[in-house]
């Protein structure tokens, strides 16, 4: 019988096709960089829909290549990365490149929202953060600066209703996918009521947006013309996933509200799953869950583990160096970075503002370092980053506990940043708790294989699915003394930064 799970994997660097076993085993994989974006101005990130299409064509053709035998597979299931937009014509061609989830443009100057919605937000104190949104929106961009390929659009899609038409030729959507500055209910997991402030604060037609469905759903089956370009058999069932963040928390298992799943990833974040719905954040909502009906409680700091990267190219050439010399990865070093100075980095302490929020930090927010010696070095500097991350993370993590009643005992950490067994020890002593690792790294990928293996019937139902096809890897105990001190350098000097730079961030941003 067929049972075996095909995962597709569309991330900001690489596409994977990731074959899971009903155990949750990862059986065979294939992955494909991509460019993620190009720019043709400062601030724009676009790429070209072929791009995503054809790196999944290639993906698949890696596994078969590998002898991966097709009857096996029962179910395929796509997670993208979240907030890539596309504009449709009638023919279903893209009219513009996408504008990728990186994008930085910004349309000043919008219509506010009038009406008793715009009294509400006033009384509120919540104008400006409406303001923001609707200059974040890239609708209203590409209305306002490309109005004749607004007109021209048919259906304006994210990149997984995108390539869930390429493989099964109808236009639906997850609603699990649906993140971004769109018109959605995220309460009611569908598009918003006509009476909604969003149609004012986004204006467009009902018509060009799609069908949507729950996760675990059936969304189509695969056509002839998606297997000559994948080479997956025709008919076989696409079930609906999520984005990326909101599969990678199922696949590592974080289905209770009193489990954090923190990503270190390019946007580091820490999800918690709820049946009920809160805003921790007044004004943010929490995204869909990968498991259909309940809500992923998310806090982000935006270019996080972006960070990391960053330092690794403007400081790290001698570790790359060295690896190569050793063969060795480059990351074994970098640890031992991070373990030549101490805890609290000798006092050196980071805010990760290093691109504004809405709300909490405001859109002033900017990054900040403080507490440079004669001793600072740049092991310290790569540390303080580490550790400022964790602080901003466990900062959302009180803040979700103070909002849901309901404390966060246990921690996941999945993405890139997961693989440093210093990070992930940094993180248990910061949250003075144990941190583990999901048993494989592609949590993203099984969090879609596991609404695959639902939606088909391969698991009865997510709590058997998470109990059958997840299990920590490596856990990381708190070490108590170093939770002592983070915990002083936490409350006496982190949580204090930002409403005392804040004025000086006003003013900043007023230049």
């Amino acid at each position: 019988m067929s049972e075996n799970l095909l995962a597709i994997d569309n991330g900001t660097q690489s596409v994977r096709a990731l074959l899971f076993d009903p155990r949750g085993n990862l059986l065979n994989k294939s992955r494909v960089q991509i460019e993620p974006y190009y720019s043709t101005a400062p601030g724009l990130a676009e790429q070209d829909p072929e791009v995503f299409w054809k790196a999944i064509c290639e993906a698949c053709q890696g596994l078969w290549s590998q002898g991966v035998d097709k009857s096996s597979i029962a179910a395929v299931a796509l997670t993208t990365q979240r907030s890539t937009l596309i504009n449709l014509d009638k023919n279903g061609n893209p009219l513009r490149p996408a504008i990728h989830w990186l994008d930085q443009r910004r349309t000043e100057g919008q219509k506010p929202v009038g009406g008793l919605w715009g009294v509400a937000f006033l009384l509120a104190g919540a104008s400006e953060t409406v303001a923001y949104l609707q200059a974040e929106a890239e609708a209203n961009w590409i209305r306002t600066n490309q109005p004749e390929i607004w007109a021209a659009t048919y259906k304006y899609i994210y990149l997984s209703g995108y390539l869930t038409f390429r493989l099964v030729g109808r236009l639906v959507d997850s609603t699990a996918c649906q993140v971004g500055y769109m018109p959605f209910d995220y309460k009611a997991q569908d598009w918003a009521k006509p009476s909604d402030w969003k149609w004012q604060a986004v204006p467009m037609d009902r018509s060009v947006l799609i069908d949507l469905v729950p996760p675990a759903s059936r969304l189509g089956e695969i056509t002839p013309e998606a297997s000559t370009d994948t080479g997956l058999p025709v008919g076989l069932p696409l079930v609906a996933a999520a984005a990326d963040k909101a599969a990678e928390v199922l696949g590592a298992g974080c289905l209770e509200p009193n489990i954090g799943c923190l990503s270190y990833g390019t946007t580091a974040t820490i999800n918690t799953t709820h049946k009920k719905y809160i805003e921790v954040i007044p004004l943010i909502p929490p995204y869909p869950s990968a498991a259909p009906g309940q809500y992923s409680f998310e806090i982000q700091i935006y270019r996080g583990y972006w960070m990391v990267t960053w330092f690794k190219q403007e400081f790290g050439l001698r570790e790359e160096k060295l690896a190569g010399e050793r063969g060795i990865e480059p990351e074994e070093l970098f640890d031992d970075l991070v373990r030549s100075v101490p805890a609290g980095s000798n006092g050196l302490v980071l805010q990760p503002y290093w691109s504004p929020g809405l709300r909490f930090p405001g859109p002033e927010a900017r990054g900040a370092i403080i507490g440079f010696s004669d001793v600072t070095t740049r092991a310290h500097i790569y540390r303080a980053i580490l550790e400022g991350l964790a602080y901003a993370l466990r900062e959302g993590a009180e803040r979700t506990a103070k909002r849901s009643g309901v404390p966060i005992t246990i921690l996941r950490v999945a993405g890139g940043g997961s693989q440093s067994n210093a990070a992930m020890q940094l993180t248990a002593d910061v949250f003075g708790l144990p941190a583990s690792r999901p048993h494989v790294y592609e949590a993203s990928g099984l969090g879609a294989a596991i609404d695959a293996a639902v939606g088909i019937g391969v698991h009865p139902d997510f709590p058997t699915a998470i109990r059958e096809m997840t299990r920590v890897g490596d856990t990381f105990e708190p070490d108590i003394k170093m939770h002592e001190r983070y915990d002083e350098l936490y409350y006496g000097v982190y949580k204090q930064m930002y409403k005392r730079l804040q004025p000086l961030y006003q003013k900043m941003r007023k230049r």
